[in-house]
């Protein structure tokens, strides 16, 4: 009887176990599908623009779907909240992407009540009017600019 018991033992233990991974599982892609997944830039960006190492970025998660649902669409390709960009999981890392998304960064850092002035500027303006994106425009083309340009050699 006392082998039986054991054998009885081993597979609730290994039904558990499985269990186990699978709620894991879920709980994991579930938390994914929340707040993203974490994503590191390459080198090659990073060296190029060095003060993209000042934001964090993630792919998915449900901040694209809110701002794309404040759009009147699905979802969105970057968002900023705080330090954190998310970029949507089909976005290519593009510099001026991610430099118009660090400029959100730069501009959350300025001011407590930023996210407040964004959201009147875009519900008094529209989007792409909101003086905010303007700027973030400008200064990712403008780094991007600085960026191809050769540096300057004493004369």
């Amino acid at each position: 009887m006392g082998s039986g018991r054991s054998l009885v033992t081993a597979v609730v233990a290994t039904i558990e176990a499985m269990i186990l991974s699978m709620i894991r599982s879920v709980g994991h892609t579930l938390i994914g599908n929340l707040i993203g997944r974490e994503e590191q830039l390459p080198v090659h960006i990073l060296d190029r623009f060095p003060e993209l190492r000042g934001a964090r970025f993630r792919r998915g998660g449900l901040p694209l779907r809110v701002g794309g649902w404040c759009l009147g669409a699905a979802s969105v390709t970057g968002i900023t909240l705080w330090r954190t960009i998310w970029l949507s999981r089909r976005a290519p890392l593009d510099p001026g992407l991610l430099l118009h998304e660090l400029r959100h960064v730069h501009q959350f850092g300025a001011s407590p009540l930023f996210p407040v002035a964004y959201a009147w500027e875009s519900l008094r303006y529209g989007y792409h009017h909101n003086r905010f994106e303007a700027d973030a425009r400008s200064f990712a083309a403008r780094r991007l600019l600085e960026a191809d340009s050769p540096p300057l050699t004493p004369s």
